[in-house]
């Protein structure tokens, strides 16, 4: 058996990339046990890749009203509203993991209306499916909903930063026909091997 493409564009071997872009992969790599395919895809161009993680962790490792999960939640329904399965397979493992559900990312994906989470966080992902799908729609009167379940400005900012930040990735992900990496499909579904003696 042939193993499957990860890019339609050339993929670059670690040992090629720049030390900088290495470095990071590697960090990655010893904290997840492997590197993400999104990671060795955008290396195809150092400059944007550096400028895609600036970015990515300028938004989800901030200081925020919301929570780690909740960004998750974001990116999840997003790429579910875009159907970018990488980033619904990616990003609902992390989700998974962090709520420690294994049904949550899925429900969120599908339809976040019927999700077993709270009525702030439907009225979050109300609003970024809104912005993923109409964006001209957006108004005051959907600023003024997610005020009422206390989100503020700040808040608000980040929940659209996001979004929006995450049409771009789910746009290079269909662009380039990423392929998920095997290990996040069991991601916080069940133990990991080291934990199931």
């Amino acid at each position: 058996m042939t193993e499957k493409a990860i890019s339609k564009f050339p993929v670059p071997q670690l040992a090629d990339l720049p030390e900088d872009i290495r470095e990071t992969m590697l960090t990655v790599q010893e904290k997840a046990g492997f590197i993400p395919n999104v990671f060795v895809t955008l290396a195809h161009r150092p400059d944007e890749f550096r400028a895609f993680i600036a970015y990515h962790d300028a938004l989800m490792l901030r200081e925020s009203g919301l929570s780690k999960a909740e960004r998750e939640m974001i990116v999840v329904a997003t790429s579910g509203a875009s159907r970018c399965s990488y980033c619904v397979i990616a990003h609902g493992a992390i989700l998974r993991i962090y709520m420690k559900d294994p049904q949550i990312a899925d429900q969120i994906a599908i339809h976040h209306g019927n999700a077993d989470i709270s009525e702030r966080q439907k009225a979050m992902l109300d609003f970024t499916v809104k912005l993923s799908r109409t964006p001209e729609a957006i108004s005051d009167n959907d600023h003024d909903e997610l005020r009422s379940h206390g989100f503020d400005d700040e808040d608000i900012w980040d929940i659209g930063a996001i979004t929006a930040f995450f049409a771009l990735s789910n746009r290079m992900a269909h662009l380039t026909r990423m392929r998920p990496n095997d290990e996040f499909y069991l991601m916080g579904r069940v133990p990991p091997a080291s934990k199931q003696a």
